[in-house]
């Protein structure tokens, strides 16, 4: 419980700092959502934004709650996107993907002019790697592509629906959540992983985000 306080108050907190006219990416995931529910209110309430959703979830969930869409077509350049993660260090390095829409979130933030994080108090580590990195991969390369994370020193596991088939991305992939321990140096990990033929994104975001806004207790936390 005192977790959803924490994800609530630091969504809504982010919520407040967009502006009239805004381009607003929507991030996917539990702390996401208050960040969404609280930007359909302040529309309600006269605030005139267009949403970019980084999921088929957010999208439901932005028309639900009244925020108008757009494409990165209509466009491409973002004023602030607001999503959440899985692992944020002391860098603003994170770990993202536990929800499986890290391709998606990951272009999204590339083309925002700012990024904030949102979490609770839980979501912040000193050094990436508690939490498995999803990968997105084609299933075409899957005996390969887990070769190659064996060799970089993690082991993999697909990730599955509750009826035990793959798990398929808004995008038709799959996903391997990759399990390395304590990640030392995350760029380097990240250029290997990019440079792997078959990956089609990894779920390490550096040098994205430019805020995190994190609850603790009933106030909330800036790391810059």
């Amino acid at each position: 419980m005192a977790n959803e306080m924490e994800k609530e108050a630091a969504g809504r907190a982010a919520a407040k700092l967009v502006r009239d006219g805004d381009v607003v990416g929507l991030g996917t995931g539990s702390t996401a959502y208050f960040a969404v529910v609280a930007l359909g209110q302040r529309v309600k309430a006269g605030l005139k934004i267009v949403g970019i959703p980084t999921s088929i979830q957010t999208a439901e969930l932005a028309r639900a709650v009244g925020i108008p869409l757009t494409t990165l077509d209509e466009h491409p350049q973002i004023d602030i996107t607001i999503d959440g993660a899985d692992e944020i260090d002391p860098q603003l390095r994170l770990i993202k993907g536990g929800g499986g829409a890290l391709l998606r979130e990951k272009v999204v933030a590339s083309a925002s002019r700012k990024m904030v994080v949102v979490g609770d108090s839980g979501k912040i580590v000193p050094v990436l790697g508690k939490f498995p990195l999803p990968v997105e991969i084609i299933d075409f390369a899957r005996a390969v592509i887990e070769k190659k994370i064996a060799s970089l020193g993690a082991t993999t596991k697909l990730r599955t629906k509750s009826d035990g088939q793959p798990f398929v991305t808004d995008n038709g992939n799959h996903i391997l959540d990759c399990s390395f321990g304590k990640i030392a140096d995350p760029a380097a990990l990240a250029l290997a992983l990019s440079n792997t033929p078959g990956i089609v994104e990894h779920g390490l975001f550096i040098g994205l985000a430019k805020l995190a806004l994190v609850g603790r207790g009933a106030s909330v936390e800036e790391l810059r």
